[in-house]
């Protein structure tokens, strides 16, 4: 398989591209997971910010999956990692993170190179948005259908009351010169994008939510629905995908072996290396 026959060779970063003359944008990355970007739209968000683009990563779930914070911190460094990667930080420059004050709440912010990386760690949902014992069977879910009125994080740093409250805050992180930025999700259309897990879809949502009030340009990305699609990335975009993934993956398995998805779901992941799917709509 793809990721197999490639994951000996790829260095930890992938040299960087630069085009001159390039008017600087932001692209703002609204996912569920911590995993989610790399997997589904990794090859072209590393693509856009290695034009030069600024890049705000918003994960909207601790991706806990029902675990505690050692599992749950752990793929937030995955996911830093694979950032690194992506824009080709040398492995001695420092990442600075720390809690930062958003709008009412409490949320952290890791911050390096031209990127800002948000971790609201909300609890995970499940993929049937039922959310797990451990936090009370909160989910986004939960909150967008208003079954219930708040959720709070998984560390209790933040608590949202209301799904306007969520929105507002995401809002407030990516919607800084709305006229110039884009932002990237998974798909929420069942029909385009079905079986997929309900944070991907309700992240989806929120990114359209967001796009009722201002004239943000918005990419949505295919979740799980993608292994099933024909193969379409070039070998240079399939190489960055497993990078990106490989780099987080390599921080699972430094916690705890069980932790690697690739050995959990080898076929799935191979094949999400070979293809991503996205429909635009443009800045209006």
């Amino acid at each position: 398989m793809w990721i197999a026959a490639v994951a000996a060779t790829l260095p930890d970063s992938i040299g960087v591209r630069s085009l001159s003359n390039y008017t600087e944008e932001l692209d703002g990355v609204i996912v569920a997971h911590q995993d989610d970007w790399q997997l589904f739209m990794g090859d072209l968000i590393t693509e856009r910010l290695r034009r030069g683009n600024r890049g705000v990563f918003v994960y909207l779930t601790a991706g806990d999956d029902g675990r505690d914070s050692v599992y749950w911190q752990t793929r937030e460094r995955g996911a830093l990692k694979s950032l690194r990667v992506a824009i080709a930080i040398p492995t001695t420059d420092s990442i600075a993170c720390s809690m930062v004050p958003i709008r009412t709440h409490t949320i952290r912010k890791c911050v390096f190179g031209k990127t800002e990386s948000y971790f609201f760690r909300l609890p995970d949902g499940n993929r049937n948005g039922k959310g797990f014992a451990r936090y009370g069977y909160q989910s986004l879910l939960k909150l967008h259908a208003k079954r219930i009125s708040e959720i709070s994080a998984v560390d209790g740093s933040a608590n949202y009351r209301g799904w306007a409250d969520v929105l507002t805050t995401v809002g407030a992180l990516v919607d800084r010169d709305s006229a110039r930025v884009t932002v990237h999700s998974t798909d929420p259309n069942i029909v385009r994008n079905p079986h997929d897990h309900s944070d991907h879809r309700i992240a989806g949502l929120l990114v359209a939510d967001l796009r009722k009030e201002n004239k943000l340009g918005v990419m949505y990305y295919q979740g799980y629905a993608l292994a099933t699609r024909a193969a379409n990335r070039s070998t240079d975009q399939r190489q960055t995908k497993t990078a990106l993934f490989l780099a987080y993956d390599r921080e699972m398995m430094a916690a705890d072996q069980k932790w690697a998805a690739y050995r959990e779901h080898r076929a799935f992941y191979s094949e999400c290396m070979q293809r991503t799917y996205v429909r635009s709509y443009p800045r209006r």
